[in-house]
């Protein structure tokens, strides 16, 4: 399971992987669509982007962001025809070791509630719901969720 995975991290001045990076955000979580700068933005401030591939065939990304108030967050997402393939725990169990590394005492997600894969492997992975908010001029309900180190 996700044994012939190959994750690179987005660097700042390589925007074909950042492209890369931006597409399957978009492709998983579309409310949240954003454009080619406001990835860049996610750069710029201190982000940790990584795409993740099966062979040269991109599968998923994954986003850690700084660590706010000792919790650092880590999303994983995996592209819908390559679920349920270990992807998911390979890009989470990076982005977890990278939060330790930033001295996190904890870690949070943030799912969109219709995606119940992600609520799924987010509940196998140790992770409880702490809130589900609609974004002002949204529609789409989020659930964010949190893991005690």
């Amino acid at each position: 399971m996700g044994g012939d995975l190959r994750v690179v991290v987005v660097g700042a001045d390589d925007a074909a992987a950042l492209e890369e990076w931006r597409y399957a955000h978009n492709l998983v979580v579309p409310p949240a669509a954003m454009s080619a700068e406001e990835a860049r933005e996610r750069l710029v401030r201190g982000y940790r982007l990584e795409n993740a591939y099966l062979g040269d065939v991109l599968v998923g990304c994954s986003t850690v962001r700084p660590a706010v108030d000792g919790a650092v967050t880590v999303i994983a997402r995996v592209l819908p025809g390559f679920r349920r393939r270990g992807f998911g725990k390979a890009l989470y169990e990076r982005g977890l070791a990278h939060a330790r590394g930033q001295g996190a005492e904890a870690v949070e997600t943030c799912v969109l509630a219709v995606n119940e894969d992600g609520l799924r492997f987010a509940g196998r992975h140790g992770f409880v719901e702490v809130e589900r908010y609609v974004l002002d001029g949204g529609d789409d309900e989020w659930v964010d969720l949190r893991l005690g180190l």
